[in-house]
């Protein structure tokens, strides 16, 4: 079973995609930590991405689904990818598509997380605290939140019309968005 967790920075996606992981025997495909292992690298690419959160933008398509592949053609992770804040824009999206038809998989459950931006501040200010992530300080997570609701209302409206499609108010407590996504994976 594949699935697509997305919703703006600090929505619960990563905490949400953790416990799908070990509830279906899973691997979480968090393009956020994958960005940040390439950053513990220090390649070329790590520099680039680097730049980009510290300014607030989002690491460009090419360098993201290049990082991808490798992840959904591998084949122990076959029908058990738990998409984590990926696709961001509607060419990440058309490339999983694409990706997921090379090797025979498809999506299975799409949840988006919705999540006013009030609430993300308040989340992102106690993550940051909790969890010291270099790129949680508010300006930034401001920015990221803006271009999160401007680029990714085309996947937002590519995703809505598919059946497996399910909106949840995220900014219920864990437990309850955790009680809300068993009720349609039914398990």
């Amino acid at each position: 079973m594949n699935i697509i967790l997305f919703g703006p920075p600090g929505a619960g996606k990563g905490t949400q995609s953790k416990y799908l992981v070990k509830k279906l025997n899973g691997y979480q495909i968090s393009t956020g930590d994958i960005l940040r292992e390439e950053i513990k690298k220090d390649t070329l690419i790590g520099k680039k991405i680097i730049t980009n959160m510290n300014e607030g933008k989002f690491v460009s398509d090419e360098i993201v689904n290049s990082l991808l592949k490798n992840h959904v053609f591998d084949p122990k992770k076959k029908e058990k990818l738990i998409f984590d804040g990926y696709p961001r824009s509607l060419s990440q999206a058309k490339n999983l598509d694409l990706l997921l038809n090379s090797s025979n998989q498809k999506i299975d459950y799409i949840f988006f997380l919705n999540v006013d931006k009030e609430t993300i501040v308040e989340r992102i200010k106690k993550r940051k605290i909790l969890e010291k992530r270099s790129d949680d300080d508010l300006e930034t997570i401001l920015k990221r939140y803006d271009t999160y609701i401007d680029t990714t209302k085309p996947v937002l409206e590519y995703y809505s019309k598919n059946s497996n499609f399910h909106e949840i108010d995220g900014s219920m407590e864990i437990d309850e968005i955790t009680n809300k996504i068993e009720t349609f994976l039914n398990v």
